[in-house]
């Protein structure tokens, strides 16, 4: 529900020791020749693309659309920019395996930190699974400028330690891919990283991003996690019942574990009064950041004190009663359960509009759950387990189908059969026009398209009620603006005393 917050007194006495810092390592990656700007490769880089090359990759989605296996999409919300991605890469190393990635950026630059994190970790993905796979030993990448940063050797301890704990918990059980893509996982995050830390345009200090991302080869489902992003699954029970299967663990500072991990790197867990459900990440001696998540991409003002970036890797073997996975940033799992989020996406009227519905109950809830709070960005990715089936009686419409039928029975002559077929098309014609839209009693009609037939002659306006709603609404949100449910509230003004902000009603009013 929310992810940074500082005062701007002490936002504004830590700046200066902040930006020298960051600068210093943005200096260094540019004299080094790591990184460069205008969509260039990064030599050493580890697999990094350019957008075009990008844009070209065949399979590969991260607008809202939808393909056979799956769909996605996203919503701005109204605290500004929208700072969600997604990604959807099928034929990912092969052609059973498919990549799908959901990102939420946070911070003043959290826009910019979610869309490289979605264009680049999936290459470094690739790259050191197939490097894994070929038994060879990719280079490490940015190693000649490992210390130009003074933070850097405290973080990469925490992080190691972390990875060895997680190394421990391994089965016999698991299969043979799991084990070179979980130190795929390992390495790609921490090469991601480092490079956000050392972009030269891209100021990652008091900004980051989340990630939950999965890897379907086969019947097998690895997912890496970081941050509050949330991955489940429908799935069906002994009972051919539709149920919702958790697939992470939202990544908050309030887990005893990251709590943990957070004092003992001198980091302090607190929520603030007036959002005691929100924990969140404090630097020692200055009430700043106040991140609202455990792990995350950037935020190198906190990777001293107990902030990681190492991933939760998970495997599942799927089965037969599996039938799709959600993946969605925290903007949807505020206000939606996940057994919503699951019967929403099943009972859609198509595969390709299940993400939107999804998104659109969402935004729906916001309004009736904090009506005085602005909405919060949204982004969903679907992916869809079973091949769909094409029954043969939708390839075609039922009124011809019955109207051809009937004549072939009673022998009717040509001209009845005729008259038949024109009458049923100009009784199906509407419906057909408008199959886009309007698929059925259980669509949800998207909240920016409201469907309102307007009587003529009922009022000398020539203003459509969808305009007045519009504007009302616009006006209603604008008078009871409330508390802005963000992840980082850097540099944002509290909530005015009651006195004031009463007087400031009165005078919008």
């Amino acid at each position: 529900m929310g992810s940074c917050l500082s005062s701007e007194a002490t936002a504004a006495g830590a700046a200066p020791a902040w930006r020298k810092r960051s600068r210093g390592g943005r200096e260094g990656a540019a004299a080094g020749g790591a990184f460069s700007s205008g969509g260039k490769k990064v030599p050493g880089g580890g697999g990094e693309m350019t957008e075009d090359e990008l844009a070209r990759v065949a399979g590969r989605m991260c607008a809202n659309g939808s393909s056979a296996a799956a769909c996605l999409h996203t919503q701005q919300g109204r605290k500004g920019t929208n700072q969600d991605a997604m990604v959807v890469w099928e034929s990912f190393n092969s052609s059973d395996t498919v990549f799908c990635g959901v990102f939420d950026g946070h911070g003043p630059y959290g826009h910019f930190v979610a869309k490289k994190v979605r264009d680049s970790l999936p290459v470094k993905l690739l790259t050191q699974w197939k490097t894994s796979a070929n038994g060879g030993t990719s280079p490490h990448q940015n190693g000649s400028v490992s210390g130009s940063i003074n933070s850097e050797e405290a973080s990469s301890a925490v992080d190691d330690e972390w990875v060895e704990s997680v190394d421990g918990d391994e089965s016999e059980k698991l299969p043979e891919m799991f084990l070179p893509l979980k130190q795929s996982y390992f390495k790609a995050f921490r090469s991601m990283d480092k490079e956000l830390k050392l972009h030269p345009t891209v100021d990652c200090f008091c900004s980051g991003s989340t990630a939950v991302t999965l890897v379907k080869q086969g019947w097998d489902l690895v997912i890496g996690n970081l941050g509050d992003s949330r991955a489940i699954m429908g799935t069906r029970d002994a009972s051919n019942n539709l149920t919702a299967v958790q697939l992470t663990v939202d990544l908050k500072p309030n887990l005893p574990k990251e709590a943990a991990r957070i004092h003992q790197c001198k980091g302090r867990v607190f929520a603030l009064q007036d959002e005691p459900e929100v924990a969140r990440v404090w630097l020692p001696n200055n009430d700043s950041p106040g991140l609202a998540m455990a792990r995350a991409f950037g935020d190198f003002c906190l990777k001293d004190y107990g902030l990681i970036s190492v991933p939760e890797i998970s495997y599942r073997r799927l089965s037969e009663n599996d039938e799709f996975i959600i993946l969605a940033t925290d903007g949807v799992w505020d206000v939606l359960s996940n057994k919503e989020a699951v019967d929403i996406v099943a009972s859609a009227p198509s595969r390709a509009t299940a993400a939107r519905a999804l998104v659109d109950c969402a935004v729906r809830s916001w309004r009736l759950k904090f009506p005085t709070s602005k909405s919060d960005d949204c982004a969903v990715v679907c992916l869809f387990l079973v091949q769909e089936s094409k029954p043969e009686e939708m390839t075609q419409p039922s009124g011809l189908v019955l109207a051809t039928n009937a004549a072939a029975e009673v022998g009717e002559d040509i001209a009845d059969v005729k008259v038949n077929i024109s009458r049923e098309q100009k009784i199906t014609e509407p419906m057909l026009e408008h199959s886009n839209t309007l698929r059925g009693l259980d669509e949800i009609v998207p909240v920016d398209e409201p469907a309102i037939s307007k009587e003529p002659e009922r009022c000398g306006s020539a203003r459509s009620l969808a305009d007045c709603i519009s504007t009302n609404e616009e006006e209603e949100w604008s008078a009871l603006e409330g508390v802005t449910r963000v992840n980082s509230l850097l540099n944002l003004p509290r909530i005015l005393s009651g006195d004031k902000s009463s007087a400031s009603w009165r005078k919008r009013r």
